[in-house]
């Protein structure tokens, strides 16, 4: 395709995420307020909770207030603290690294591999100790990592899986839905996630011990009835700390989970027209689920050619009123906190990646004539560049 002159006067900003929203998230919303009571802990929590374990078909989900504080609980839940080491992507969102040090525990980075960007099975193999507890995947974008042959790794030396599902919600991997392969599962409902609730997160298990553990420490290590419902000030018996979602966020999540087929399904939709049009642009090479996987498109992200100056890219689009971001440059080893405190890890393949990708804007309802708009102004750019 040719690209597209830009002539100006556009005539709106297209923002690199937008959140679907419906009346029936007001009415869910303005029911929990109007009950008049039960807005820190009320019905829609536990009604939010049987969904989630309805949907991926897990015994539990533990719904707490972020997607970071979900890798907290779970870390705690499985058990891991204090002299273990737990191995992570250095590519991806800080938290993912940040969970384990806040629960005690010490990250160990291994590089990714090149077809999914998740962690590497071999390069995590390779960084396994006597004092690894879990191994803690991402799934990138809305992909699955090569999470069946990580669960192999872990079940052979005998540590945790703990995945990282903040962008997998509704994906799968050979037939299974992300979040219900590992030991356990993070889940985020951050804003521009699959299910957005503004904040919010949820751990996910099929284990006893790990469920009561979290719901121990999302409680302030509370064993007896609810704070708000009985009488006594309660038996606290483990440490823990107030990570609760409120009732109002449970309503919302309810009903944006009761539309989530559709809400995918938009976001293929607009996945699948990009594809098609970047098809024809030379040196951009979309993310892509792996063989007998799916996407639902969280983010919708493509490689650039290493010739490509992905600054120049980002300019002309920023001129054009569109939006665009990298996820995730510099990868956490490289950011000042971890770069002060330990020795960098050699992690080629992480810093190659961190260096080419680019997201371009991503949403359920996104037009055909925006998504025609990013390209043309992604193909200007890379022609300009030649």
């Amino acid at each position: 395709m040719c690209a597209t002159e830009y002539m100006g006067n556009d005539p709106e900003p297209i923002p690199l995420f937008e959140i679907d929203w419906s009346e029936s998230d007001i009415e869910a919303v303005t029911d929990s307020i109007q009950r008049g009571g039960y807005w820190a802990k009320g019905p829609y929590v536990e009604a939010f909770e049987e969904e989630i374990e309805s949907y991926l078909s897990v015994d539990h989900a533990l719904v707490v207030n972020s997607g970071t504080t979900a890798l907290v609980a779970a870390l705690e839940g499985l058990g891991v603290g204090e002299g273990h080491e737990v191995i992570v992507p250095s590519f991806t969102f800080i938290a993912t690294a940040n969970a384990v040090r806040l629960a005690g525990a010490e990250p160990v980075f291994a590089d990714i591999e090149r077809e999914t960007y998740g962690l590497d099975p071999e390069a995590v193999e390779q960084r396994i100790t006597d004092d690894t507890a879990a191994i803690l995947p991402v799934h990138c974008y809305g992909a699955a990592c090569r999470i069946q042959d990580l669960a192999a790794v872990a079940n052979e030396h005998g540590v945790a899986l703990l995945e990282d599902a903040a962008e997998g919600f509704g994906a799968e991997a050979d037939g299974q839905l992300l979040g219900t392969i590992g030991d356990a599962a993070a889940l985020s409902f951050c804003q521009n996630k699959i299910i957005p609730t503004g904040e919010g997160g949820a751990v996910v298990t099929d284990d006893d011990e790990i469920a009561h553990r979290v719901k121990l420490y999302r409680s302030h290590g509370r064993a007896t009835t609810d704070y708000f419902d009985s009488a006594s000030s309660g038996e606290y018996v483990a440490l823990g700390t107030n990570i609760r979602m409120s009732d109002m966020t449970a309503a919302l999540g309810c009903s944006q989970l009761d539309r989530v087929d559709d809400l995918i399904a938009g976001r293929q939709r607009a996945a699948d027209m990009y594809t098609e049009r970047f098809a024809t642009v030379e040196s951009v090479t979309p993310h892509h689920a792996p063989a007998g996987g799916t996407h639902v498109h969280q983010l919708y992200t493509v490689e650039l050619a290493p010739e490509i100056d992905r600054a120049h890219v980002i300019e002309t689009l920023n001129e054009r009123d569109i939006s665009a971001k990298v996820y995730w440059d510099p990868p956490v080893h490289h950011t000042a906190y971890y770069r002060e405190r330990e020795e960098t890890p050699e992690l080629p393949v992480t810093d190659e990646i961190a260096d080419r990708v680019l997201s371009v804007p991503m949403y359920p309802n996104i037009l055909e004539g925006e998504i025609e708009r990013v390209v043309a102004g992604v193909e200007t750019a890379i022609e300009a560049s030649s």
